[in-house]
């Protein structure tokens, strides 16, 4: 009796420490134009200098460093859990994600830099935080993003990095792939050359160990159901239809029901995604798997973080994204995109 009595002690202590554990929270955010004020020689950053067009100062680069440190604190806040990966685009320097991850409310986090300098000519990179003690970090890299009828073209490379969660082996991938300037159609072949390159990185690391589960993020600058996202990089949006080897987007429902990240000429679009492989979609492997969000009732396996403090309240640009200037006026806002994650758990 008295063994009994210990292993369904044993038993029961198990099971609440499963369930006590919190999901991984792993999220992108495009934090828009978050430049430093001094200038670098190397890149055409004098718009966001003290004498440059925006008049950016110390007391403007505060206001962005505290409007930072509130967004990621509050997705933290949600289940009292700092993401354990957070991508980001538009940030010039690895300076500044030492400022952000040194904030008061984010250093309890510990959070750690994978950071590489992009050759974009404005000098916006792409790069990761993360946290040491969830993901276990083996390596990293900058694969540059190449097309061959452009040689001299130079834009943000896919920042990659690679590890274990909970012994699991991981790829990240962020990137923030090339614009519309001059037209959806006339640069698809842009986004589209960057997506496959995403899905070439994915394949060759799948092939030699299907186990690993890859996590794609970035701002695509191109929604979940255009080609770029569909075809190129080959992202699905049923997990009912998804195969060894797929990826699936969980933005792309969200979408669909008039949700996004971003507004453009009063309607919304959803540049902001984060792509898992099929083995994290479904479970096929490992135990760690995309879920739903666990704190409130929702059908998408996508979030959107959209408090209204982030959303202009008045004004011609009401009901968009807050964002730090509009044209050369100081708004003392956050970004044009909003952020976006998901949870996985086991």
């Amino acid at each position: 009796m008295r063994k009994k009595l210990i292993i369904t002690a044993v038993l029961a202590s198990v099971m609440v420490m499963c369930f006590a554990q919190k999901p991984h929270k792993i999220m992108f955010y495009n934090m828009e134009n978050f430049f430093d004020t001094i200038d670098d020689p190397e890149t055409n950053d004098e718009e966001f200098l003290p004498d440059g067009a925006k008049r950016w100062n110390t007391a403007k680069y505060d206001k962005k460093l505290r409007n930072m440190e509130r967004v990621l604190f509050d997705i933290a806040a949600i289940d009292r859990n700092y993401p354990a990966v957070i991508g980001v685009s538009e940030i010039e320097n690895r300076s500044i994600l030492e400022d952000i991850a040194s904030t008061r409310k984010l250093l309890p986090a510990r959070y750690a830099i994978c950071h590489y300098d992009s050759p974009d000519l404005r000098g916006v990179d792409v790069a990761f935080l993360y946290r040491p003690d969830v993901f276990k970090l083996e390596g990293s890299a900058d694969i540059p993003v190449r097309i061959a009828s452009l040689p001299n073209w130079r834009t943000r490379g896919i920042v990659t990095m690679w590890g274990t969660i909970d012994d699991e082996p991981f790829l990240f991938m962020v990137a923030h792939w090339p614009s519309r300037l001059g037209g959806q159609a006339a640069s698809a072949f842009k986004r589209n050359a960057a997506a496959e390159q995403m899905r070439a990185i994915a394949d060759s690391v799948l092939k030699v160990n299907p186990a690993t589960k890859i996590v794609a993020m970035g701002d695509f600058n191109d929604d979940p159901t255009d080609e770029s996202v569909e075809v190129h990089l080959g992202a699905k949006a049923k997990i009912k239809e998804l195969q060894p080897g797929d990826f699936y987007t969980p933005f792309a429902d969200m979408l669909k029901a008039g949700l996004g990240t971003l507004a453009y000429r009063d309607a919304w679009n959803l540049f902001d995604n984060i792509v898992v492989s099929e083995n994290l979609a479904t479970g096929s492997a490992g135990k760690l798997k995309l879920i739903k969000d666990p704190y409130k009732k929702t059908k998408f396996y996508g979030n959107i973080f959209k408090p209204s403090y982030l959303i202009q309240q008045e004004g011609q640009y009401k009901g968009y994204p807050l964002r730090t200037f509009v044209g050369n006026n100081f708004q003392g806002g956050f970004s044009d995109h909003l952020p976006v994650f998901i949870y996985i758990a086991k």
